[in-house]
């Protein structure tokens, strides 16, 4: 059962990021608004985002780099952390089509981003 729930949580956390990484391609549409303003070039820092994403994903995969996979994983989550709080200072409304009840950026922030980070160091032991 361990072996079963290790390989889940590991190539579950895999698949994610890669998938996630390569939607920064295929629809930059949804994170360059995410970007605060203060950041220059929201669209390299997009494609930048999403090759990260989808290497930390492929280095989870294979066990000799898992661990720094997992640590770029929680080190990526940290540096997103401006992102998520520009969505609440906006009111989770980045345009008038792209809205979002506000109790979810803190829920996310609060609550779903540390998660994801203890997901991560949890697969780095593994």
């Amino acid at each position: 059962m361990k072996k079963l729930l290790t390989w889940v949580f590991v190539y579950g956390m895999a698949l994610a990021y890669i998938l996630a990484g390569l939607n920064h391609f295929i629809n930059p549409e949804f994170y360059i608004p995410l970007i605060p303003p203060y950041f220059t070039e929201p669209e390299l820092l997009n494609l930048i985002a999403g090759v990260v994403e989808v290497l930390f994903g492929l280095m989870v995969l294979v066990p000799d780099t898992r661990k720094y996979g997992s640590l770029g994983v929680i080190i990526m989550l940290i540096a997103f952390i401006p992102s998520h709080w520009y969505m609440i200072e906006m009111e989770m409304c980045l345009s008038d089509d792209f809205c979002f009840d506000p109790w979810l950026g803190w829920v996310r922030l609060l609550i779903i981003h540390p998660l994801l980070i203890a997901w991560a160091w949890w697969v780095s032991k593994h």
